[in-house]
């Protein structure tokens, strides 16, 4: 499998492309990542270095890729945080070129835009060009909830509301829709759920909640389940595997003690998840 994933990359620390290739390659994927920006860290230290990467750049950089002939093999084009407006042009343009290649091909939209506690940590204009001109064209898409809901126009909370939020989300033109940070009114206490919704049906899997801020745990769940989903075209098992090997990377960060995702650390829960979760069937 060959993933051409186009995200922001961080010289210190794990998010975007810096998240998201590592564990791919250990499941034996190539990955070709194309960079939006080259920042020196990611923006929750309040401070950074480096620049946005010009959607010139990232085309030419693309088109580059495209001239070595290698399109066609592409099987699934990933995206994740969107530096500027421009950039979502340059990736469904990149899109459309790989789906010509290769009509098999998918696209997998990772819609990052905030979350519940921080709200929008993006650029004002960037959740409208998701929303209108990037997700319509994606055939999977990995929204937490918050993101869900602004996707959609509604407040999902219960599993119902979350349901008929993905459905309206599915009608918008993705066929597979991943909902990370679920968190129902009525779930066990102390835990935190995943929905993942296709044509075939919807699973939620459940794992405990730990106390902890993860930058760029999201990435990787967007990049492990549109690999899973692409090599199995089952949701449920894309599910456990991903909730698999998320938690354990997330709860060998936490008794770490580190800031930064230790992703290199977790390398073998990604190559041979536990499976520790079952995904429950809910429609």
């Amino acid at each position: 499998m060959k993933i051409l994933s186009i995200q922001s990359a961080v010289a210190f620390g794990h998010v975007g492309n810096s998240a998201a290739v590592f564990p791919l390659q250990r499941l034996g994927i190539e990955v070709l990542p194309v960079n939006t920006v080259n920042f020196s860290n990611h923006t929750g230290y309040g401070a950074w270095r480096g620049s946005l990467i010009t959607p010139e750049d990232v085309h030419d950089v693309i088109l580059g890729i495209e001239e070595r002939g290698v399109l066609d093999q592409i099987d699934v084009v990933l995206s994740g945080y969107q530096g500027g407006t421009g950039i979502g042009d340059v990736i469904v343009d990149a899109v459309q070129r790989v789906k010509k290649a290769n009509p098999s091909a998918i696209y997998a939209c990772d819609p990052v835009m905030g979350n519940a506690k921080s709200g929008c940590f993006v650029a004002p204009e960037i959740p409208h060009l998701l929303r209108d001109r990037v997700v319509p064209v994606a055939d999977v898409i990995t929204p937490n909830q918050f993101e869900l809901g602004f996707l959609t126009g509604t407040d999902p909370s219960t599993l119902e509301s979350t349901l008929e939020s993905v459905d309206l989300a599915r009608a918008m033109g993705p066929s597979t829709v991943l909902v990370t940070s679920v968190e129902r009114p009525d779930r066990e206490s102390g835990t935190i759920e995943m929905l993942a919704v296709d044509g075939a049906g919807a699973w939620i899997v459940q794992t405990p909640h730990l106390p902890f801020k993860a930058n760029g745990s999201g990435d990787v769940t967007a990049a492990l389940f549109s690999a899973h989903y692409r090599a199995t075209g089952d949701a449920a098992v894309a599910l456990e595997r991903t909730a698999s090997s998320v938690f354990d990377l997330i709860e060998l960060t936490y008794r770490s003690g580190e800031r930064e995702l230790q992703l290199v650390e977790a390398q073998e829960f990604y190559a041979h998840p536990r499976l520790q979760f079952s995904a429950k069937q809910v429609r």
